[in-house]
């Protein structure tokens, strides 16, 4: 069995995301709070949306932010169960480590906002093989 840590800093707990999903969810969170913005938790249907998307696009080899059933990502958070207010989401493919696609993502605008804005409470984070398929869907409920 592992403890989860009950430091305040850390929203996500220890163990519920693979290791590579909660290293973007620090590096994210790091990012936010330089910016001045709280700290996103891993929501486990945006988490399910996130992942999906993920193994969707690496079993067609298609990086989009459209799924291969015509889905946007609104759709597919919904199909989730996600009751969002508001959402973001961020595609990536070929980096091997959450630090370079990371980089990738704050290298570029669109995706360094949705990274950083500050009306997103949640974020589910997917990661699929193969060709390293990343997924980021942000929200927040209504």
């Amino acid at each position: 069995m592992v403890e989860a840590s009950a430091a305040p800093a850390a929203p996500q707990a220890a163990g519920a995301l693979p290791a590579a999903q909660a290293k973007v969810l620090e590096l994210v969170n790091q990012a936010r709070a330089a910016a001045g913005c709280p700290a996103l938790t891993a929501n486990e249907k945006l988490t399910k949306a996130a992942q999906d998307h993920s193994a969707d696009m690496a079993a067609h080899r298609n990086m989009s932010h459209t799924g291969s059933d015509g889905s946007d990502a609104g759709q597919r958070i919904t199909r989730a169960g996600y009751q969002w207010r508001t959402y973001g989401e961020n595609v990536a493919y070929g980096y091997s480590t959450p630090e370079q696609v990371m980089e990738g993502w704050m290298n570029s605008p669109g995706h360094k906002r949705n990274i950083l804005d500050c009306s997103y409470k949640e974020i589910g984070i997917g990661l699929a093989q193969p060709g390293q398929y990343w997924t980021q869907d942000f929200g927040a409920t209504r």
